[in-house]
């Protein structure tokens, strides 16, 4: 019958997967990608998935035979083949990634490289060797992290125009930190599902130490002006803002994730970046969201 052959079908399709996804988190990458071109092959209506789940194959930092070209073209085929896919808008997003990445690994490499030279002139001109190794401790201080602040913080001052959120303690920075916001970021947020990030003033009045995206702080929205203005509007004001880090799965793209706005109406910083505002950030401290 056609509908036992569809769901054979289905179970088969999520066996293929199934036994792909097993090699891709015991490193056998190649056999991986090997499984999900099969898949493809034989299931061609689930090929857009096959395709992203090579994608991050191709991409994942653990491969040591990883290929941005090859990832790019599996998220491209996505975007240009399957119109419809769920998979389409994360596709789009690996496909600004993959591209920053190659272009900060380029850069990388060639400081990398100046450093290497600097390090053999050293080696080779001892009359030198302490001016070049002031140079090299300049570059290489370019790439450490600026130690964390002290804390706690007392308020947070968000500023969507200019992508910024700061912590402030008794009125002196503590720390400021790129952020991404909603999809629709312009305005304050009027109903559910509008992916605006609220505007306002607010209080963080709880936390999850384990979500989809990492670490997340709970914002105080709707407050009692959101509520009226939903009502007169005649919608419901929606809910469920944070502050949060990266969608599981992609923490390794880093602050590149800045570079367009992709959350529902949250605040998105890095991994590393919500572990260091969930240690500064008690639950209470004011929120304030401005245009």
């Amino acid at each position: 019958m056609p509908g036992c052959t569809h769901l054979k079908s289905g179970y088969q399709s999520k066996a293929a997967f199934e036994e792909a996804d097993r090699d891709f988190g015991q490193g056998k990458f190649s056999n991986s990608v090997q499984k999900y071109e099969q898949v493809l092959l034989k299931y061609p209506k689930e090929g857009d998935r096959a395709l992203f789940e090579m994608g991050v194959v191709y991409s994942h930092p653990r491969n040591e035979q990883k290929d941005y070209q090859k990832a790019l073209e599996c998220y491209s085929r996505i975007v240009a083949d399957y119109p419809g896919s769920a998979y389409r808008q994360d596709s789009e997003m690996m496909i600004f990634y993959i591209n920053n990445v190659i272009f900060k690994d380029g850069l990388i490499a060639s400081q990398q490289a100046l450093i290497e030279r600097l390090r053999e002139d050293v080696r080779s001109r001892g009359e030198e060797i302490g001016t070049l190794q002031k140079k090299i401790k300049e570059l290489e201080e370019k790439i450490t992290v600026i130690s964390a602040p002290k804390g706690p913080a007392d308020k947070i001052v968000v500023e969507k125009s200019a992508r910024r959120m700061t912590l402030f303690s008794n009125g002196a920075v503590l720390k400021s930190y790129k952020i991404a916001l909603g999809g629709n970021p312009v305005g304050a947020k009027e109903m559910q599902g509008d992916n605006k990030t609220p505007e306002g003033t607010y209080t963080i009045d709880s936390r999850k130490k384990s979500s989809q995206y990492h670490l997340s702080l709970h914002i105080s929205y709707p407050n009692e002006e959101d509520k009226k203005r939903a009502k007169q509007l005649g919608v419901s004001p929606g809910g469920d803002i944070m502050i949060h880090g990266i969608k599981s799965g992609f923490s390794w793209v880093g602050n590149l994730h800045t570079e367009i706005d992709w959350t529902k109406g949250c605040i998105a910083v890095t991994d590393e970046e919500i572990e260091e505002i969930d240690r500064l950030v008690p639950n209470g401290t004011v929120v304030e969201i401005r245009p």
